[in-house]
């Protein structure tokens, strides 16, 4: 059986040899690894969209590195050290959940997530939204901006109205898209995605997993249209749109033959 205190000190002993032996860890920095990390993260996120749990857990690893090389590095600038790190998000976690470990009550997970965003305030927090950070992906930080609002009162009752808010952006879409005003153009095409993501939320769904769902589906779809229609050696730029799409269609039909 694997003792994994064991295979935390193992990891962090390596990393200890190759920050003291290997020319590329020595020369790292917090600000080298920042884009590295980022790219960690997405990978992860592709592992967990197509739910390949092998892939997620060596994602999980390779980011568990990330987290002790900033904090090797931080103790190496008396900063901090691995062991600050776990201990700091354990209080966190235990001052953050006091309907666990203290008398507070709660009746479902909508209150855990109003006391949690009223601690972080009384934390030194100036806003509710100021936790969102500024460099999110568009489409994800609509969406933590949204459900951190929710936990004040400011959300929409039902689904329906939700869909009606969308319908009304999309109208207002369309009247300046009449003007020809590509500012105004863009601002309200900002607002029915805006509206959509809230829109999604309702419905239970992740925007940006199914976003990233439809992509990898696009990108599977137009691969195999691509092979079929250029096998015998005819580029696909000689093909019509309307060959093209009978291709696709053929290949939507046989996806659903095989559900």
């Amino acid at each position: 059986m694997t003792n994994y205190a064991q295979s935390f000190e193992r990891i962090t002993s390596i990393l200890n040899d190759l920050r003291e032996n290997c020319p590329w860890d020595k020369k790292q920095t917090i600000h080298s690894l920042r884009q590295l990390t980022i790219e960690e993260t997405y990978e992860l996120a592709d592992a967990i969209t197509d739910q390949n749990w092998q892939g997620l857990k060596e994602e999980l690893g390779d980011l568990l590195l990330h987290i002790i090389f900033y904090s090797k590095i931080a103790s190496e600038e008396k900063q901090f050290t691995i062991g600050d790190v776990i201990e700091q998000v354990s209080n966190k976690l235990v001052h953050r959940h006091p309907h666990i470990y203290s008398n507070v009550i709660v009746k479902n997970d909508d209150e855990v997530k109003q006391n949690w965003e009223n601690l972080k305030l009384k934390e030194g927090k100036k806003s509710i939204l100021s936790g969102v950070p500024s460099s999110l992906p568009a489409l994800v930080k609509a969406l933590r901006l949204q459900e951190k609002a929710k936990q004040v009162g400011f959300e929409w009752e039902v689904t329906t109205q939700v869909k009606d808010k969308v319908l009304e952006e999309l109208a207002e879409l369309q009247e300046v898209i009449d003007t020809k005003n590509q500012n105004e153009i863009e601002n309200e095409f900002g607002d029915v995605l805006f509206s959509m993501i809230n829109y999604a939320r309702f419905l239970g769904i992740d925007p940006e997993n199914a976003l990233a769902r439809t992509n990898n589906k696009f990108k599977s779809r137009f691969e195999q249209m691509e092979s079929k229609l250029t096998k015998d050696g005819k580029p696909l730029t000689d093909y019509t749109l309307t060959e093209m799409d009978f291709t696709w269609n053929e290949i939507k039909y046989n996806e659903r033959q095989e559900k």
